[in-house]
């Protein structure tokens, strides 16, 4: 990564929706492109893209993390986002299922660019285990098992929380409760972002 490929917070927005598995991001960030225009990149539709394309010098090395509920390094996924924001015409982009750790934080804000701000869909794992295991029935993803889950809620604790919590003290995080109905939900994310563009 080079550091021509820095790109500045004030040509784009660029937000993080963060929480466990099973929250709710991908189903708030469908809401916001069409109400605000954003691209979606969601890190693990990233990740399982570029472990399906033949060739890739990333693809078992993924394949591997995401059978073990395990974080992919995080120089992979950063290159994945920087290439497909730099190939994008939008200036808008909602990222989630990233940062997964605190260093990918740090390194993404350092080599790529500094984010707008922090969405945190908090949930109990009682609600998110529920709403997985019924995504499971039919998605077909290797990680929607019982104890497939249960890791990636551990790893969500132990490493992507302190994610949250250094975003915090930078005043950047909105923490919006999400075990609602997603109406329920969007109700309280909207208006976040109502109030951003205003601003702009």
């Amino acid at each position: 990564m080079t550091s021509e490929a820095k790109l500045s917070k004030d040509d784009m927005t660029v937000c993080f929706i963060l929480g466990g598995p099973g929250s709710g991001k991908g189903t708030q960030c469908a809401k916001l492109v069409q109400d605000f225009g954003f691209v979606h990149m969601s890190a693990g539709d990233l990740l399982r893209e570029e472990q399906q394309r033949p060739g890739s010098e990333y693809g078992e090395l993924i394949q591997n993390c995401i059978k073990e509920g395990k974080i992919v390094p995080s120089e992979v996924t950063i290159t994945l986002l920087e290439k497909k924001i730099i190939e994008s015409d939008s200036n808008r982009f909602l990222i989630d299922g990233f940062p997964r750790q605190l260093d990918q934080a740090l390194a993404f804000e350092k080599e790529v660019v500094e984010s707008t701000l922090i969405i945190y869909l908090e949930c109990s794992e009682e609600v998110m285990l529920k709403r997985l295991l019924k995504r499971g029935e039919t998605s077909g993803r290797i990680d929607d098992n019982k104890e497939t889950i249960l890791k990636r809620f551990k790893t969500f604790l132990e490493l992507s929380y302190p994610v949250v919590e250094h975003f915090r003290k930078s005043g950047k995080v909105h923490t919006v409760p999400c075990e609602d109905s997603v109406e329920e939900v969007y109700a309280r994310v909207k208006p976040i972002f109502a109030e951003l563009f205003k601003q702009k």
